[in-house]
């Protein structure tokens, strides 16, 4: 038997013995989930408190979900084998401990990796390592200069799409980390040489559909991310396809495996830019075992009412702006008064009398304390009603708490309260500023800026019709008017895009929570975008967060990378150039004669990329997208919406690209997008992003870059 032969038959031994481990697998794993499901059918015989079995039960029905809800796929995407134990060190330890543990711990051990932990029983050996535990670190890790113990590093490939049948492992690579010290390369091992080409065709594998995840492809320093302390927020600055948004999404499944119960307490919040994103990346966090995740946008965040109105382009700059926090502080707190006339109240046959001097003191003490608004109103009516009580007390003895609650509710001290500190609504707040601006407003906007906030015509805040941006601002009131319950952890992406207002309203839902910020400054396409990132950090209540810089690109290729960064120079941020270890890759530029025939380019353009496996977009300016599909209904390429997952050719304005993905985009008259808004410069950039495989660039004008 040759070398070759030898080698052939050592690696279909190697993956006949790993597709009848997965087989176990899947058996334990349906033991599991039928398991579950016994547990909540048994639940209620539990001997335990009515309290206790709710709660037992809630988790049981809980985990039953979670196991039931997990998609179909392969259970494990790695291997990691330990080299045998020094002289002395101890043996391998208790079956089942995942936890931190040193080198020699691990020892003559081997782990297959997966998304989640799979056993035959709780008590039992893991079959599968979650990849969030402690050891499985080193899979991310491990590298010749340090191994971390490791000897062997194992990656399995996979099937394209595969539902995780055992005969879809096709194939897998192994990497010697330890040559010295360690026990004799696993079957199979010496097979293929460690090329890498698992890793690549998974990093390179076609964007069709939904999102997926990237946890047997996460690198080093994005491993480190992920796996931050929960109380440490980190902002990520992300050069296009560095993986800033799967780092996110990981990270958020690490938390929720490491402190199941300090997140699930406040709960973990994903906000993306828009809903089609959030389409995207829907299936990523299911798919690693983590379900009822609230994934939302900012502006469902705030949706007090329903927008059924826009503003002008004035007018939102302005309201965006956060100097409106101020104004909104000013007008609501503009309300509270001092006190006209000394209060008394009747008890019996006596009044008990307050002087002006002493209610000043106390409205004056209460709003010097700041706290929310509704609370310093109740605060106000506690402390008056102390004094009363001190008087009562030294005339005639303690008073009971009826007699308390019957004189703070009486009518003269409620009329008090009003005059001084009224109620008041969000509604009310923001109605009364818009259809009058210029006192809050006064030394803090401009006299133009009033104007552009001014309601039109006076509106009732029972009929007003509000826009987006009059949702932020009743959001900002209603945090002034009381405390709101936080999230345990919120990801936010495209963070860069974020206005100053709805900074605040991100970091009110944070509270004492932390935050993982996810953007490229470079892509910041609204006019308010960020251009710094401390600034923008300080407004979602993380000023102190690190900025960690991803550079390296695993998605799109190098020849793509090269000609956006030559659009950085004219962005005006301070982002470094990325560069992409990708080798492969098509870009292709084309001028077209006449505007009028670019329809036909368009459809030519995409019957040349059909036969390409993969994802097609066509991205333009949001004023040519009906044109285009038109001329591509006509020439029988009729294309998907934005959304439409799975979807082999699909038509997409400029301003829904920012964080999807395609594998060959036909970015058409980049001219056209970069002057069709004031940052179209940054709006471009993304466009010319978005494609992982190849890139056709159509243009009749000149190029921007």
């Amino acid at each position: 038997m040759t070398s070759l032969d030898h080698a052939d038959h050592e690696l279909s031994r190697a993956l006949g013995e790993e597709r009848t481990y997965h087989d176990t697998c899947r058996t334990a794993l349906k033991g599991m989930i039928d398991g579950a499901g016994e547990r909540v059918a048994t639940g209620a015989d539990v001997s335990a408190s009515g309290a206790d079995a709710e709660v037992l039960g809630y988790q049981f029905r809980s985990h039953a979900k979670e196991l039931a809800e997990l998609p179909e796929g392969p259970l494990f995407f790695g291997r990691l084998d330990f080299g045998a134990p020094d002289r002395g060190a101890a043996g391998q330890v208790a079956a089942g401990q995942e936890a931190a543990r040193s080198d020699s711990d691990h020892a003559g051990a081997s782990y297959h990796i997966g998304r989640i932990r799979i056993s035959e029983h709780p008590a039992s050996p893991p079959l599968v390592i979650d990849w969030r535990a402690p050891v499985s670190r080193a899979f991310y890790q491990a590298r010749p200069a340090d191994p971390q113990g490791v000897a062997v590093r194992r990656r399995f490939g996979w099937a394209p799409w595969s539902k995780g049948l055992s005969e879809d492992l096709t194939g897998l690579e192994d990497e010697t980390l330890q040559t010295e010290g360690g026990p004799d390369a696993p079957p199979g091992s010496t097979a293929r040489p460690a090329t890498g080409a698992i890793l690549a065709g998974e990093i390179e594998r076609p964007r069709v559909g939904p999102m997926r995840d990237i946890v047997a492809t996460i690198q080093p320093e994005q491993d480190d991310l992920v796996r931050d302390e929960l109380a440490v927020s980190v902002c990520v600055q992300g050069a296009p396809g560095t993986g800033k948004t799967a780092v996110g999404l990981h990270r958020a499944a690490y938390l929720l495996y490491t402190h199941p119960d300090r997140i699930k307490r406040g709960g973990l919040l994903i906000l993306g830019p828009n809903r089609t994103f959030l389409s995207y990346i829907a299936e990523v966090l299911p798919a690693l075992g983590e379900t009822g995740v609230r994934q939302s946008t900012i502006e469902d965040e705030v949706a007090r009412h329903p927008v059924r109105a826009e503003d002008d382009e004035a007018a939102a700059l302005v309201k965006h702006d956060v100097r409106m926090a101020d104004v909104l502080r000013r007008a609501l707190y503009g309300r509270v008064r001092t006190p006209a006339n000394c209060l008394e109240v009747p008890d019996g046959s006596y009044r008990w009398r307050l002087p002006v001097a002493d209610l000043a003191r106390i409205v004056a003490d209460v709003r010097e304390e700041g706290p929310p608004y509704a609370i310093g109103r109740e605060r106000v009516r506690t402390r008056a009603v102390r004094l009363i009580r001190q008087q009562a007390e030294r005339r005639s003895g303690v008073r009971s708490n009826a007699w308390l609650q019957k004189v703070s509710r009486s009518r003269p001290v409620s009329e008090f309260v009003d005059e001084v500190w009224p109620k008041a609504s969000p509604e009310e707040v923001v109605a009364g500023l818009l259809s009058d601006p210029a006192g809050p407003a006064d030394g803090i906007l401009e006299p133009a800026e009033w104007r552009a906030l001014t309601w039109a015509r006076p509106r009732s805040a029972r009929t007003a019709p509000w826009t987006a941006a009059d949702l932020l601002l009743l959001d900002e009131v209603a945090g002034l008017l009381e405390r709101r319950e936080s999230y345990g952890h919120i990801v936010v992406d495209e963070a860069q895009d974020l206005s100053p207002m709805q900074c605040r309203a991100i970091a009110r839902r944070a509270g004492s929570g932390s935050l993982t910020v996810l953007g490229d400054l470079a892509q910041g396409t609204t006019p308010w975008a960020a251009r710094d990132w401390r600034e923008h950090l300080a407004r979602l209540g993380a000023p102190d967060a690190p900025v960690a810089r991803l550079t390296v690109g695993f998605r799109v290729p190098g020849a793509i990378v090269a000609l956006t960064n030559r659009l950085l120079g004219t962005l005006e941020v301070d982002v470094p150039p990325a560069r992409s270890l990708r080798a492969d890759g098509e870009l292709r530029i084309e001028k077209v004669a006449e505007a009028a025939g670019m329809g036909a380019a368009v459809a030519d353009a995409v019957r040349a990329a059909l036969p390409y496996e993969g994802s097609v977009a066509v991205i333009a300016a949001d004023t040519d997208i009906e044109r285009l599909r038109e001329a591509l209904t006509g020439a029988g390429l009729a294309p998907a919406a934005p959304g439409e997952l799975g979807a082999r050719v699909t038509l997409l304005p400029a301003s829904l690209a920012k964080g999807l993905e395609y594998d060959h985009v036909i970015a058409v008259e980049p001219a056209t997008i970069a002057s069709s808004e004031r940052r179209g410069a940054h709006r471009l950039y993304v466009v010319l992003t978005r494609a992982v495989s190849r890139l056709h660039v159509l243009h009749s004008a000149g190029l921007p870059f």
